[in-house]
């Protein structure tokens, strides 16, 4: 199959290569546009979908809302809550994903970063990393040093509750990245795959299935291949604007040209996300999920718009390639699950949002800018370590902003003293918005308000856990961009108490569905009792922090 110009292969090629698939154009459209049913007659669908578009913000779903036609216009004309929220302030990837199916903030669920520091590792490394076992001999928190492992998520996931009232129950999740894949499906999945250079991988322990090692063979020979410019979408011509990094080069033009085994090139390229999603379709007909005597679920993390809005900024040409192109594959993925007539209900969302880079914002007259080195852990931690006569290193801490630790060295008299110089330092730089110590965000209360409300020390508190958070947690200043340089190849980022990155869209769809607009915000958190109530699962919503959303447009409810 020859890719279109101006698009990379679609899904239907990597399925054909993966599973050798074939689909009916006629039976497909039949479907699509069957006539809708009474949703609140309809029984339990036999497959949940459950898709996350890593940093897809609810600004990007509003910017593009008007020029999609496939998959993402499919969900949008279902029920849309437009401001959906991730609504503690650690808006990262994994905190995101590990509330995504557990209906809970992160100060429940334990992720309360992409990464920490546990100072009582016996390990030299002591930051420990979301989605990994510092246990296993021989492993660090770094890329590829880490062994994978679900074990600091802290709450059940639907699937994990699915599992435990049915046994029949199956779950695969297929992400982009482990951490998507292992916080949304936890523990117990029948299948859990994440991409890698070779192609797919899992937990060490296991063994992939025979189709997954067919896919994954699949992906790997797309990795080791040159992958040509695209052509640009004339709807994205007026993006296609180069702007200039403080270190040097340009983004805004990208055509997501890249040689043979350039896999963080690949995974920051549409190709990535047609690769996760033609695996998930692959897996779903080998597994035959949806076609048992209980519901599945199939779990689906698309991280591409993460790496290219950190790659190349969230309003460029780039950004407008991958969204058009996710939207045409996410349609060829719908058409497929259409053509086996499979009741199915799928949902999406993200585990983030996003805001653009600085250069770009400022030539858009958006003021901003790029943090202040000194702001960094290791930095101030010197600086005051030099002050005081102290031991260094005095500070860990990931980034310059979240959470911050002082070393166990320390004396209860210098921990003290410490604890005061460093959070004064932090109050008075004027890129600082606050700054909290774990005690006071331990005493205040969990916030009960709608998440627009939240104050920051609110948005914080649902990102604390006290076994695991920061002796200080620092908030920046709004449209400070936690990267100092550009040089490290992320140009963008993500991970503040801003509504740019905790809004992101909430959207549900399934045949026959009378579709409607919610605007009032809501929270991801709702996600899991939503669902849950679709296939008749009981849950305590007193041991979480989400509530059924009502997806019926009438009087009728979809939910207890």
């Amino acid at each position: 199959m020859k890719p279109l110009p101006g698009r990379p292969a679609s899904i239907g090629r990597w399925i054909s290569v993966c599973a050798g698939m074939t689909r009916g154009l006629g039976a497909l459209l039949a479907m699509a546009f069957a006539g809708p049913a009474a949703a609140q007659s309809q029984p339990a669908p036999k497959l949940l979908v459950v898709i996350s578009v890593d940093q897809l913000s609810s600004d990007i779903f509003t910017e593009y809302r008007g020029l999609v036609t496939g998959g993402l216009a499919r969900m949008a004309g279902g029920v849309v809550f437009p401001a959906g929220y991730q609504a503690h302030a650690a808006t990262e990837t994994c905190p995101g994903h590990s509330v995504i199916l557990t209906g809970s903030h992160p100060a429940r669920t334990g992720v309360i970063a992409n990464n920490w520091f546990d100072l009582t590792l016996p390990r030299d490394d002591k930051r420990v990393y979301c989605a990994e076992d510092p246990a296993v001999p021989g492993t660090a928190s770094g890329a590829g040093k880490y062994a994978a492992s679900g074990q600091y998520l802290l709450m059940p996931t639907l699937g994990e509750r699915m599992k435990a009232a049915s046994p029949a129950a199956r779950v695969v999740a297929v992400a982009g990245k482990d951490r998507a894949a292992i916080m949304m499906a936890g523990k117990g999945a029948d299948e859990t795959l994440w991409l890698v250079p070779g192609g797919l991988a899992t937990y060490r322990d296991s063994a992939m299935s025979p189709m997954a090692r067919q896919a994954s063979t699949a992906i790997a020979a797309a990795i080791a291949a040159d992958s040509a410019p695209l052509n640009l979408p004339v709807q994205c011509a007026a993006r296609d604007i180069a702007i200039a990094l403080p270190q040097g080069g340009t983004v805004g033009t990208g055509r997501f040209a890249r040689a043979g085994g350039n896999f963080r090139g690949f995974l920051a390229s549409p190709q990535a996300d047609g690769a996760v999603l033609a695996a998930a379709a692959a897996l779903r007909a080998d597994r035959k999920l949806g076609e048992g005597a209980a519901t599945d679920l199939l779990i689906v993390g698309l991280s591409a718009t993460d790496y290219v809005g950190h790659s190349f900024g969230t309003e460029g040409a780039e950004m407008c390639q991958q969204i058009l192109s996710l939207d045409r594959d996410l349609g060829d993925f719908f058409a497929r699950l259409d053509a086996t007539g499979i009741d199915y209900a799928a949902v999406l969302t993200a585990d983030h949002g996003g805001h653009d880079l600085p250069e770009r914002l400022i030539q858009n007259a958006i003021p901003a800018e790029r943090v202040d080195p000194a702001l960094a852990p290791s930095a101030l931690g010197a600086a005051v370590a030099a002050k005081l006569g102290l031991p260094e290193p005095l500070l860990y801490g990931d980034a310059p902003f979240g959470d911050y630790y002082l070393s166990k060295a320390l004396t209860p008299a210098q921990r003290s003293a410490a604890l005061a110089e460093v959070r004064a330092r932090l109050l008075a730089h004027r890129q600082v918005e606050a700054v909290f110590t774990a005690d006071e965000l331990a005493a205040h209360p969990m916030p009960r308000r709608s998440p627009e409300l939240w104050s920051v020390k609110d948005r914080m508190r649902a990102s604390f856990h006290a076994a695991r958070s920061g002796d200080l947690v620092l908030a920046l200043k709004p449209r400070v961009t936690p990267i100092a340089e550009t040089g490290v190849g992320y140009v963008a980022t993500h991970g503040s108490a801003w509504d740019y990155d905790r809004r992101v869209p909430m959207l549900f769809w399934r045949k026959g569905i009378v579709g409607f607009e919610q605007p009032n915000p809501v929270l991801v958190a709702d996600i899991l009792p939503t669902l849950a109530a679709l296939i008749a699962l009981p849950v305590d919503t007193a041991a979480i922090d989400g509530r059924c959303l009502d997806l019926v447009s009438g009087p009728a409810t979809s939910c207890p």
